[in-house]
Protein backbone atom coordinates (compact mmCIF):
# COMPACT_ATOMS: atom_id res chain seq x y z
CA UNK A 1 0.00 0.00 0.00
CA UNK A 2 2.97 2.04 0.61
CA UNK A 3 4.64 1.61 -2.38
CA UNK A 4 1.45 2.27 -4.31
CA UNK A 5 0.90 5.71 -3.08
CA UNK A 6 4.66 6.79 -3.60
CA UNK A 7 3.97 5.66 -7.45
CA UNK A 8 1.61 8.17 -7.55
CA UNK A 9 2.97 10.92 -5.27
CA UNK A 10 6.35 10.54 -7.90
CA UNK A 11 3.54 10.49 -11.26
CA UNK A 12 2.25 13.75 -9.84
CA UNK A 13 5.59 15.76 -9.79
CA UNK A 14 6.42 14.33 -13.18
CA UNK A 15 3.24 15.87 -14.13
CA UNK A 16 3.60 19.17 -12.42
CA UNK A 17 7.31 19.78 -14.17
CA UNK A 18 7.98 21.89 -16.87
CA UNK A 19 8.71 20.63 -20.32
CA UNK A 20 12.56 20.39 -21.38
CA UNK A 21 13.16 21.76 -24.86
CA UNK A 22 14.10 18.95 -27.28
CA UNK A 23 17.31 19.09 -27.62
CA UNK A 24 17.41 17.96 -31.28
CA UNK A 25 16.12 21.31 -32.47
CA UNK A 26 17.88 23.93 -33.92
CA UNK A 27 18.76 26.86 -32.29
CA UNK A 28 16.08 29.36 -33.20
CA UNK A 29 13.11 27.10 -34.30
CA UNK A 30 10.64 24.88 -32.65
CA UNK A 31 11.53 21.79 -33.83
CA UNK A 32 14.05 19.80 -36.07
CA UNK A 33 11.41 19.79 -38.47
CA UNK A 34 11.26 23.64 -39.03
CA UNK A 35 14.82 23.81 -39.09
CA UNK A 36 14.90 21.39 -41.86
CA UNK A 37 12.78 23.22 -43.80
CA UNK A 38 14.58 27.01 -43.62
CA UNK A 39 17.68 25.32 -44.28
CA UNK A 40 16.43 23.49 -47.68
CA UNK A 41 15.20 26.94 -48.57
CA UNK A 42 17.81 28.46 -47.78
CA UNK A 43 20.12 26.63 -50.00
CA UNK A 44 17.62 26.49 -53.17
CA UNK A 45 17.50 30.55 -52.97
CA UNK A 46 21.36 29.78 -53.58
CA UNK A 47 21.19 27.79 -55.97
CA UNK A 48 19.01 29.84 -57.65
CA UNK A 49 21.33 32.35 -58.31
CA UNK A 50 21.17 34.93 -55.08
CA UNK A 51 25.38 34.91 -55.27
CA UNK A 52 26.87 36.39 -58.64
CA UNK A 53 27.90 34.09 -61.42
CA UNK A 54 32.24 33.83 -61.46
CA UNK A 55 32.11 35.85 -65.03
CA UNK A 56 30.33 38.88 -63.45
CA UNK A 57 33.69 40.09 -61.99
CA UNK A 58 35.54 41.93 -64.69
CA UNK A 59 39.18 40.82 -64.82
CA UNK A 60 40.29 43.64 -66.88
CA UNK A 61 43.55 44.94 -65.54
CA UNK A 62 43.50 48.98 -64.46
CA UNK A 63 46.14 51.33 -64.36
CA UNK A 64 47.67 53.81 -62.09
CA UNK A 65 44.70 55.63 -61.62
CA UNK A 66 42.11 53.34 -61.29
CA UNK A 67 40.60 53.20 -64.76
CA UNK A 68 40.31 50.26 -66.81
CA UNK A 69 42.27 49.35 -69.84
CA UNK A 70 41.16 48.49 -73.39
CA UNK A 71 40.55 45.34 -73.56
CA UNK A 72 42.50 44.70 -76.68
CA UNK A 73 45.62 45.63 -75.04
CA UNK A 74 48.52 43.45 -74.03
CA UNK A 75 48.00 43.32 -70.19
CA UNK A 76 51.55 43.38 -69.36
CA UNK A 77 52.88 45.81 -71.79
CA UNK A 78 50.11 48.40 -70.95
CA UNK A 79 50.82 47.73 -66.88
CA UNK A 80 54.13 48.20 -67.50
CA UNK A 81 53.44 51.64 -69.75
CA UNK A 82 51.24 53.09 -67.27
CA UNK A 83 53.72 52.83 -64.19
CA UNK A 84 56.61 54.13 -66.56
CA UNK A 85 54.28 57.27 -67.00
CA UNK A 86 53.80 57.34 -63.39
CA UNK A 87 57.28 57.06 -62.26
CA UNK A 88 58.48 60.16 -65.10
CA UNK A 89 55.75 62.09 -63.43
CA UNK A 90 56.58 61.38 -59.85
CA UNK A 91 60.60 62.55 -61.48
CA UNK A 92 59.45 65.45 -63.06
CA UNK A 93 57.74 66.97 -59.43
CA UNK A 94 60.60 66.15 -57.54
CA UNK A 95 63.24 66.50 -60.05
CA UNK A 96 65.21 63.35 -59.10
CA UNK A 97 65.31 60.47 -61.56
CA UNK A 98 63.50 57.22 -59.38
CA UNK A 99 65.34 54.72 -59.30
CA UNK A 100 63.95 51.22 -60.66
CA UNK A 101 64.04 48.11 -58.34
CA UNK A 102 65.45 44.98 -60.13
CA UNK A 103 67.55 42.28 -58.90
CA UNK A 104 69.61 42.84 -61.40
CA UNK A 105 70.86 46.57 -60.08
CA UNK A 106 74.79 46.69 -59.00
CA UNK A 107 74.72 47.60 -55.56
CA UNK A 108 75.52 51.45 -55.28
CA UNK A 109 79.07 52.95 -54.42
CA UNK A 110 79.87 53.48 -51.42
CA UNK A 111 82.29 56.71 -50.97
CA UNK A 112 83.71 59.00 -48.03
CA UNK A 113 81.84 61.67 -47.69
CA UNK A 114 84.24 65.06 -48.34
CA UNK A 115 85.85 66.18 -45.14
CA UNK A 116 85.45 63.09 -43.00
CA UNK A 117 89.13 61.74 -41.58
CA UNK A 118 90.35 58.58 -42.55
CA UNK A 119 92.89 58.64 -39.80
CA UNK A 120 92.05 55.03 -38.46
CA UNK A 121 91.90 53.55 -41.69
CA UNK A 122 96.01 52.25 -41.81
CA UNK A 123 95.73 51.61 -45.43
CA UNK A 124 94.02 54.92 -46.24
CA UNK A 125 96.38 56.79 -44.27
CA UNK A 126 99.13 55.24 -45.75
CA UNK A 127 98.36 55.91 -49.17
CA UNK A 128 97.61 59.23 -48.70
CA UNK A 129 100.66 60.41 -47.06
CA UNK A 130 104.15 59.26 -45.99
CA UNK A 131 105.89 59.74 -41.55
CA UNK A 132 107.73 62.14 -43.24
CA UNK A 133 105.61 64.10 -44.61
CA UNK A 134 102.79 63.91 -41.61
CA UNK A 135 106.09 65.52 -39.61
CA UNK A 136 106.87 68.01 -41.99
CA UNK A 137 102.90 69.21 -42.17
CA UNK A 138 103.64 69.40 -37.72
CA UNK A 139 106.45 71.28 -38.08
CA UNK A 140 104.92 73.36 -40.20
CA UNK A 141 102.01 73.80 -37.95
CA UNK A 142 104.08 74.83 -35.05
CA UNK A 143 106.19 77.30 -37.11
CA UNK A 144 102.90 79.65 -37.63
CA UNK A 145 101.49 79.21 -33.92
CA UNK A 146 102.02 82.48 -32.15
CA UNK A 147 101.40 83.12 -28.98
CA UNK A 148 98.87 86.61 -28.42
CA UNK A 149 100.26 88.77 -25.17
CA UNK A 150 97.73 90.13 -23.24
CA UNK A 151 97.66 94.33 -23.43
CA UNK A 152 96.63 96.55 -20.80
CA UNK A 153 93.42 98.09 -21.40
CA UNK A 154 94.39 101.56 -20.43
CA UNK A 155 93.14 103.70 -17.09
CA UNK A 156 89.68 105.15 -16.96
CA UNK A 157 90.07 109.24 -17.14
CA UNK A 158 88.96 110.99 -13.83
CA UNK A 159 86.41 113.37 -15.91
CA UNK A 160 83.69 110.95 -16.99
CA UNK A 161 81.74 111.14 -13.80
CA UNK A 162 80.75 108.72 -11.08
CA UNK A 163 80.85 104.72 -11.63
CA UNK A 164 78.40 103.01 -10.90
CA UNK A 165 80.38 99.66 -11.11
CA UNK A 166 82.73 101.15 -8.44
CA UNK A 167 79.94 102.11 -6.06
CA UNK A 168 78.37 98.96 -6.39
CA UNK A 169 81.33 97.33 -5.09
CA UNK A 170 82.18 100.22 -2.22
CA UNK A 171 78.82 99.77 -0.74
CA UNK A 172 78.40 97.10 1.47
CA UNK A 173 74.47 96.91 3.19
CA UNK A 174 71.62 95.49 1.41
CA UNK A 175 68.98 97.30 -0.71
CA UNK A 176 66.09 98.60 1.63
CA UNK A 177 68.44 99.39 4.31
CA UNK A 178 68.17 103.14 5.09
CA UNK A 179 71.61 104.85 5.54
CA UNK A 180 70.79 108.40 4.63
CA UNK A 181 68.17 110.93 5.70
CA UNK A 182 65.82 111.79 3.18
CA UNK A 183 62.70 114.57 3.62
CA UNK A 184 59.84 115.31 1.74
CA UNK A 185 56.12 115.56 2.08
CA UNK A 186 55.87 114.10 -1.39
CA UNK A 187 58.41 111.63 -1.84
CA UNK A 188 55.62 108.89 -3.37
CA UNK A 189 54.84 110.89 -6.01
CA UNK A 190 57.53 112.85 -6.64
CA UNK A 191 59.95 109.87 -6.80
CA UNK A 192 57.42 107.77 -9.07
CA UNK A 193 57.42 110.97 -11.77
CA UNK A 194 61.08 111.78 -11.52
CA UNK A 195 62.11 107.78 -12.02
CA UNK A 196 59.91 107.31 -15.11
CA UNK A 197 62.27 110.03 -16.81
CA UNK A 198 64.98 107.53 -17.41
CA UNK A 199 65.79 104.54 -19.97
CA UNK A 200 67.02 102.00 -17.20
CA UNK A 201 67.67 101.78 -13.61
CA UNK A 202 71.37 102.16 -14.20
CA UNK A 203 70.95 105.57 -15.88
CA UNK A 204 69.03 107.05 -13.00
CA UNK A 205 71.80 105.48 -10.00
CA UNK A 206 74.29 107.57 -12.09
CA UNK A 207 72.44 110.65 -12.48
CA UNK A 208 71.70 110.35 -8.81
CA UNK A 209 75.21 110.36 -8.27
CA UNK A 210 76.73 112.39 -10.71
CA UNK A 211 73.78 115.37 -8.42
CA UNK A 212 75.33 114.97 -5.34
CA UNK A 213 74.22 111.38 -4.13
CA UNK A 214 73.94 109.39 -2.35
CA UNK A 215 73.90 112.21 0.56
CA UNK A 216 72.17 114.93 -1.51
CA UNK A 217 68.76 113.67 -3.29
CA UNK A 218 67.06 116.89 -4.71
CA UNK A 219 64.93 114.56 -7.08
CA UNK A 220 63.84 112.27 -4.93
CA UNK A 221 64.99 109.43 -6.52
CA UNK A 222 65.80 107.48 -3.26
CA UNK A 223 63.21 107.96 -0.64
CA UNK A 224 64.21 105.32 1.74
CA UNK A 225 67.85 106.51 1.60
CA UNK A 226 69.44 103.14 0.92
CA UNK A 227 71.59 105.02 -1.87
CA UNK A 228 70.41 103.16 -4.31
CA UNK A 229 67.90 105.48 -6.51
CA UNK A 230 65.16 103.72 -8.60
CA UNK A 231 65.33 100.34 -7.58
CA UNK A 232 68.62 99.96 -8.46
CA UNK A 233 70.26 96.66 -7.39
CA UNK A 234 74.00 96.25 -7.17
CA UNK A 235 74.30 92.88 -6.27
CA UNK A 236 74.48 91.78 -9.78
CA UNK A 237 77.88 94.09 -9.70
CA UNK A 238 78.75 92.23 -6.77
CA UNK A 239 78.29 88.55 -7.92
CA UNK A 240 80.31 89.11 -10.99
CA UNK A 241 83.15 89.67 -8.87
CA UNK A 242 82.65 86.92 -6.91
CA UNK A 243 82.21 84.91 -9.68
Amino acid sequence: MRFTLGLVALVALVACAPAVPDSGAGVGFEDYGTYEREKAAREAALAQGALPPPDAVSTEPLNATGQAMSAGADDAAAIAADARAALDAAAANSGEVPLQASPSNPPPAVENAAGISEENNFDAVGAERSIEEDAARIANNRAQYQVVQPQAIGSRPNDVGPNIVEYALSSKHAVGTPVYRRMGLSASSKFERNCAQYPSADQAQLDFLRRGGPEKDRQGLDPDGDGYACGWDPRPYRNAVRG
